[in-house]
């Protein structure tokens, strides 16, 4: 299945790639020509396809639950300040997407979207920690009776637009989808530092089924 917030880039590519498939085949009489640009169409659209996939999650249930909103590789485990929404200490549980993962991104947990703020700012690669502040990025602070969680959707170099669908007083179930970060990106979540966390640097995270964190009681 092809996510909804790719719609208009998939097709466009989709469309130019049957277009030169076409030209290829009636148009372009040496052989090898022809067959190099077949080819090649047909390796951008299997990569834009794979890129905007979007597979079923199934969530696991629990209120004191934090999801991954993304999917990819776990490279920060640390504990920070995070002085915008939680505004105590708190655990920073960063994830790096690289263009071979699902772009999707999904609720890390059930309750009320209580904070949204939408940031431009520069393309640095997703992995450097200054592209947590300096790249343009969402700031989404979610609640519940169990308590909060901010995290961000945070756009690496090659990524040039951010997707999200929530505004501040939607009430939103764990694992839902919400939007996604296109071609490259980097989501950072930060929850109480009486938070257990549940992953360590180098695991590998699945958007909306992979456990990241468990709020205290």
């Amino acid at each position: 299945m092809i996510t909804k917030y790719g719609y208009d880039v998939f097709f466009t590519i989709a469309g130019i790639c049957i277009a030169l498939i076409l030209v290829a085949l009636f148009l372009i009489e040496p052989r090898t020509v022809k067959y190099s640009i077949i080819a090649v169409a047909l390796l951008f659209f299997g990569f834009t396809a794979n890129f905007f996939r979007d597979p079923d999650r199934t969530p696991p249930s629990g209120d004191a639950l934090v999801l991954s909103p993304a999917d990819g590789k776990v490279i920060v485990v640390q504990q920070a300040e995070e002085n915008e929404f939680l505004k105590a200490p708190a655990y920073q549980i960063s994830i790096f997407m690289s263009p071979l993962n699902v772009h999707v991104n999904r609720n890390p947990i059930s309750g009320q979207v209580a904070h949204y703020r939408y940031i431009p700012g520069e393309y640095f690669a997703a992995f450097e920690d200054k592209a947590s502040e300096k790249n343009e990025h969402t700031v989404i602070g979610m609640e519940n009776h169990k308590g909060k969680v901010l995290f961000k959707q945070i756009a690496g170099f090659v990524a040039r637009r951010i997707v999200c669908t929530l505004k501040v007083g939607d009430t939103v179930k764990a694992g839902d989808r919400f939007g996604m970060i296109k071609f490259g990106s980097r989501v950072d979540v930060f929850v109480p530092a009486s938070a257990t966390p549940k992953v360590r640097p180098g695991d590998r995270a699945v958007a909306g089924e992979t456990i990241l964190a468990e709020l205290p009681d």
